[in-house]
């Protein structure tokens, strides 16, 4: 098993890939967002991991994930993390072979949609769909652990 992850990011434009009904609501908040480590904590429906990631490399990291009880995260969430906690839906679409994880973000950062890729190899190509815009896999600014400190509502009054 390869404790590396590849992703590219990306900004989307339209919501020509979103089908009702079809993503999962996600909770996540930072125990470290030092630039090295990144320690997160996530609650998906009945589950919860806790999640170790090194500094990047291009597109490349270290990623080390574990599950853990859920009210363990919870009272994690509420009182070891960092706040706010970001709260946004995953869905998963599927396109040319390729698994896309679309974001759709919630509360302070409402209104920020971002697709993400993973692959095994940071020269992999894979086909762009139609609904994809800017890559921002090297802005720190799309992060979730950024956007914590720095969430999207407030860019436009810097």
């Amino acid at each position: 098993m390869s404790h590396t992850e590849i992703e590219r990011k990306f900004l989307v434009t339209d919501f020509g890939w979103k089908q009702p009904g079809h993503g999962c609501r996600y909770r996540q908040a930072y125990l470290s967002t030092d630039k090295q480590r990144v320690v997160r904590v996530r609650v998906v429906d009945d589950h919860a991991w806790l999640t170790i990631k090194g500094q990047s490399a291009g597109i490349s990291r270290l990623e080390f994930e574990y599950e853990i009880p859920r009210p363990d995260a919870e009272i994690m969430l509420q009182f070891l993390c960092h706040q706010p906690v970001i709260d946004k839906t995953r869905y998963r679409v599927e396109h040319a072979g390729h698994t896309w994880e679309i974001d759709e973000f919630h509360g302070d950062n409402r209104g920020l949609v971002v697709a993400e890729i993973e692959l095994q190899t940071e020269d992999e190509s894979f086909e762009r769909p139609e609904w994809l815009g800017e890559e921002v896999s090297d802005d720190p600014r799309y992060f979730n652990s950024n956007l914590i400190a720095h969430p999207y509502r407030e860019w436009g009054r810097n």
